[in-house]
């Protein structure tokens, strides 16, 4: 799957992927793979993705023609973004919505997770639609323990969230066997006013 983290720390939003693929045991490398990065950038956004490897070619597809949809400006926003975008989903990009015909679910679920870090903080999105915004650091993938654990153990020990992030990113793609390095990073400034 993958191992994507998002860090806020001081005035910085950092988000971070490692860049393998996988389908089944096999694995598409990086050095095989001209579009390896499962961050995607939208204005001042960038959007991790975790998931089935056509997440990516839709949302690049959603960013393009219709960007009007989708604001990342807070938890509201990001969540009304994902309403409009789940009809979308569906009737435009066929995604199955049934989570199995055994299972009964609240809601149908837009299968689609991912973090998201910009200017406004560091945001997660999850499949039934459901929105955080994280005070310090999360992660998302195969890889999340690993990378989360990581985190946890070099927060207030490393300076910069660059630095954390990599620990994050770097220890799934150690440990999970659907991650690998090299990592893809992007980093944002916080808005002064942002509280």
């Amino acid at each position: 799957m993958s191992t994507v983290v998002v860090v806020r720390k001081g005035e910085s939003c950092v988000i971070a992927a490692d860049s393998l693929t996988t389908y089944g045991s096999t694995k598409l490398s990086s050095s095989y793979n001209r579009n390896r990065s499962k961050i995607l950038k939208m204005k001042e956004n960038y959007i991790g993705i975790v998931g089935s490897s056509a997440h990516n070619n839709v949302l690049r597809h959603i960013l393009k023609n219709y960007p009007d949809v989708i604001s990342l400006k807070g938890i509201e926003e990001i969540f009304d973004s994902y309403l409009k975008l789940h009809p979308i989903l569906k009737e435009k990009y066929f995604v199955n919505t049934n989570e199995g015909k055994d299972e009964q679910t609240e809601y149908e679920s837009s299968q689609i997770e991912a973090l998201v870090a910009n200017q406004h903080g560091i945001f997660g999105m999850f499949s039934w639609r459901e929105v955080f915004e994280y005070e310090r650091f999360w992660a998302i993938g195969s890889g999340r323990e690993f990378a989360l654990g990581a985190m946890f153990a070099v927060y207030d020990r490393l300076p910069s969230a660059e630095e954390i992030a990599i620990a994050g990113v770097s220890a799934g793609a150690e440990f999970d066997d659907s991650s690998a390095l090299p990592y893809t990073i992007h980093s944002v400034k916080l808005k002064k006013h942002h509280e």
